[in-house]
């Protein structure tokens, strides 16, 4: 433990080819080294592999002249944890760039909802509740395939291993089998019987050439690789964000230069995303985020490239509108632009990936719009025969002498469908829904506004505040032309639904728009 944050590049990448969050070694143990350069003081880890093992405690600095641990303090103590590690360390910073760690720390909490993140920043509070509660299966290593092998690796290899060379193509190379190892053996001009530790720097040379010359399968992608997956990728973005629509969209695994790698993509639009400007785009390598260098990585390159415009939306380079785009590259090696790990470099095969995950999400999007487009003709002409037609009502009685006539039937005839319809009167909110269908609907009426409605009637089932919206939901059963009707005090400001019902066969009219 002492060497994972007392070493720099003591990393676990060097050594096994699986998707990790790191690649150098260098995160945990920077982080101690500046803020022992800053403050001085050493890093405190208390750690805890399990509920029967013992937490211990460590004290440590790093010790510069000789890149190695110094332990100060080694203690086994009493802790609350069951499992786990808690890292305290102090440093000297400002807070200039606070709007981007917010941005670091939402975004890590979307691409990992089985992860709950609490901070405290400069006196403001920030959480990301977790969404799942199963913990993630965790990629498992795979050998190295041929044709991700460079020089220095394979020099490695073999001044490490003892006997004939086609058992060690065999032994150390993923999809090698003895065939494919005879046929690298003849392309290196080497026999099969030849002794690996007698290989001289020529022979290595020749023999990584024709390790990326000969035809092997690519290497398996379903172990060393852990997406996201569809499901967890909707439902972390929904956590973090109020939109109107999401889909996400997890693409095959594939393969470039020897190194598996999957591409996964997320669509979100309307809701609380600003209206105006660029979209909002999340770059994510390995679920770790991008936030520097957009202009310079081949996810915005991919992004510019799609023709929005045949989805419905405006573009200028990038879409516009309120939308939300996230793309996440999962490989067993992320090919970055530089070792900063801001942006990914330009590779064709990535580049195919993202390019067909975000036109099948702007199909979705596309065929979501026009949904909506229809439901809001439909809702406009709802808005008018219910507007209409009580005033209409009302002058017939005026000018006959007789009582107002119920036009429920008359709507019914029109409509044939659930109406929802919300209106504001005299510091009241009304809500009336009627089941003009022939078949009895059991629904929710799903309301969300400012307003508390702590004098509702009927009370909701369920109630909600997020911010200053409240959400309210009441369970309700109606018959064949039964209607349901609450009210209560408040401004009226909000929005209605029904769930429940089919899109096609609902209403839902705002009378105070």
């Amino acid at each position: 433990m002492p060497f994972v944050f007392g070493k720099l590049l003591y990393g676990s990448r060097f050594h096994q080819i699986r998707q990790s969050r790191g690649q150098q070694g260098i995160g945990i143990s920077a982080a101690v080294l500046y803020a022992q350069l800053t403050t001085g003081l050493p890093a405190v880890i208390t750690t805890r592999t399990g509920a029967l093992e013992p937490a211990h405690r460590f004290s440590l600095r790093i010790r510069v002249e000789t890149n190695e641990p110094e332990i100060l303090e080694h203690v086994e103590v009493d802790w609350d944890r069951t499992h786990g590690t808690r890292v305290e360390i102090e440093f000297r910073a400002s807070l200039a760039a606070k709007k981007r760690l917010v941005e670091y720390l939402r975004s890590t909490g979307v691409v990992n909802p089985h992860a709950r993140i609490r901070a405290e920043i400069d006196g403001d509070a920030f959480l990301s509740d977790r969404v799942v509660d199963e913990p993630l299966v965790p990629p498992k290593a795979i050998k190295p395939h041929p044709l991700g092998i460079e020089l220095g690796q394979l020099a490695r290899m073999v001044a490490g291993s003892k006997g004939t060379l086609a058992p060690f193509l065999v032994d150390q190379f993923v999809r090698v089998g003895a065939k494919t190892a005879e046929e690298i053996c003849t392309a290196a001009d080497l026999t099969p019987s030849s002794r690996v530790e007698n290989l001289s720097g020529e022979d290595v040379s020749r023999l990584l050439a024709a390790l990326q010359s000969v035809r092997v399968p690519p290497p398996p992608t379903t172990q060393c690789l852990s997406p996201i997956g569809e499901e967890l990728l909707v439902r972390g973005l929904s956590a973090e964000y109020r939109m109107d629509f999401v889909a996400a969209r997890t693409r095959p695994s594939a393969v470039y230069g020897g190194h598996p790698f999957m591409v996964e993509a997320a669509l979100g639009y309307g809701g609380k995303l600003p209206a105006e400007g660029n979209a909002q785009l999340m770059r994510f390598a390995n679920r770790v985020p991008l936030i520097y260098q957009q202009g310079a990585c081949t996810t915005t390159h991919c992004v510019a490239e799609v023709n929005w415009r045949s989805y419905g939306l405006s573009q200028a380079g990038l879409p516009q509108g309120p939308l939300l785009i996230l793309v996440h590259i999962a490989s067993t090696n992320v090919p970055f632009t530089s070792e900063s790990k801001d942006a990914i470099a330009t590779i064709p095969e990535i580049e195919r990936e993202v390019m067909l995950a975000l036109q099948d999400l702007g199909r979705d999007l596309r065929t979501f719009l026009s949904r909506r487009d229809r439901t809001r003709l439909a809702e406009e002409r709802a808005r008018a025969v219910c507007a209409i037609l009580p005033e209409l009502a009302a002058k017939v009685a005026e000018v006959t002498g007789r009582p107002l006539p119920d036009i429920s039937p008359i709507e019914g005839q029109i409509m044939r469908k659930v109406v929802a319809k919300k209106r504001t009167r005299d510091g009241r909110v009304e809500i009336e829904v009627q089941n003009h269908t022939s078949r009895e609907l059991a629904l929710q009426v799903f309301e969300q506004s400012e307003d508390q409605a702590e004098d509702a009637v009927p009370a909701p089932d369920f109630a909600t505040a997020l911010d200053d919206l409240v959400t309210r939901v009441w369970q309700v059963t109606l018959a064949p032309g039964g209607a349901w009707r609450a009210a209560y005090t408040g401004r009226g400001s909000g929005t209605i639904d029904l769930r429940g019902v089919d899109e096609h066969q609902k209403v839902v009219v705002d009378l105070d728009v």
